[in-house]
């Protein structure tokens, strides 16, 4: 398999939170260069040194990164858009500006011939009982017994290939009724609530924090015949938006939300705002060692009977409320 490396921009104080942050993506290793760290050896070396390499010592005065490797196929594009959502959060919430600038760069290849090469291993691919997801470039023979949903992720999380995605879609399934209405938060390429409009949904309401993603989930509605007036895209964080957080403000059906665990914990109390008595919610994008911290939380505010479903170290959890 082939890896591209990806170079993350902070700060000192920003390395324990960001690579905190890259675990609960699903990034087990990283590498980090800290012109601090290497400072502080200089300062403090028990050995005789009499030459210290030129490039060695240019991490004297290195900007600090955090240097993580992507499969380059589809979950790899899909995990470099989460990186680059957390990112935006985190920017979001560095008020004093002590994390830097928090920006994510391929290393040695430009973006652009990335997003192609990676779309050789994108080919559809049927979850649950009803659903075929394909890529707009792909050609499909449809035999009748899948409902086609058509994605283009763009620079957006969601093709269906990465595990939260796919676990998320089974539970979606064999939990909606025709009619219901749904509030996809964190959308990404809007693949969970186009999804549930193709099974059956009235209305779907989708938001993420990133405009782009916006965007791309409405063009994606678009090219799945999801009429305009019964599919909404917002962009913002409802988190620090009040005007969001009440623009969205009903009473939906389904909730889902392909996050992260620190993002589903803090927003438990919107999942109760937003949700019908009866109501589901369904959460994922969690690695497996959290699951029960989100289950836990979840569950004091007051959802009930979770049904887990996990593959490969991610879980998705229905709850009722």
């Amino acid at each position: 398999m082939e890896w591209t490396e990806v170079n993350i921009y902070t700060t000192t104080d920003g390395i324990e939170l960001l690579c905190s942050k890259l675990e609960d993506i699903g990034i087990k290793g990283f590498a980090i260069r800290d012109s601090a760290d290497f400072n502080e050896f200089l300062e403090n070396k028990n050995g005789q040194w009499d030459y210290i390499d030129e490039d060695l010592m240019g991490l004297s005065e290195c900007e600090t990164c955090v240097t993580v490797y992507l499969p380059s196929n589809s979950q790899g594009v899909d995990m470099l858009s989460a990186i680059r959502t957390m990112l935006l959060a985190m920017k979001q919430d560095d008020t004093d500006n002590l994390y830097g600038r928090l920006e994510a760069e391929l290393s040695s290849i430009r973006e652009e011939d990335w997003a192609n090469n990676w779309k050789q291993y994108f080919k559809p691919i049927r979850i649950g009982e009803k659903l075929v997801i394909k890529p707009s470039w792909e050609e499909y023979s449809d035999d009748g017994d899948r409902i086609i949903l058509e994605i283009d992720p763009a620079s957006s999380f969601g093709t269906g290939q990465h595990h939260t995605t796919r676990l998320c879609l089974e539970l979606l399934e064999k939990s909606l009724d025709k009619g219901d209405r749904i509030l996809d938060m964190g959308c990404g390429s809007g693949i969970l609530s186009i999804g549930a409009m193709l099974l059956g949904a009235e209305d779907a309401v989708a938001v993420d924090i990133d405009e782009n993603a916006a965007a791309t989930a409405a063009e994606n509605a678009v090219k799945n015949n999801i009429p305009a007036d019964k599919y909404h895209t917002y962009y913002g964080n409802i988190l620090g938006d009040e005007a969001l957080a009440d623009e969205i403000d009903f009473k939906y059906d389904i909730i889902t939300a392909n996050i992260v665990a620190d993002v589903l914990i803090a927003m438990k109390d919107y999942f109760v705002r937003y949700l019908r008595d009866g109501g589901t919610l369904i959460v994922s994008g969690i690695i497996e060692e959290r699951m029960d911290e989100v289950i836990d939380a979840l569950v004091s505010v007051g959802f009930k009977e979770p049904v887990v479903n996990v593959k490969e170290g991610w879980a998705a959890v229905k709850f009722v409320k």
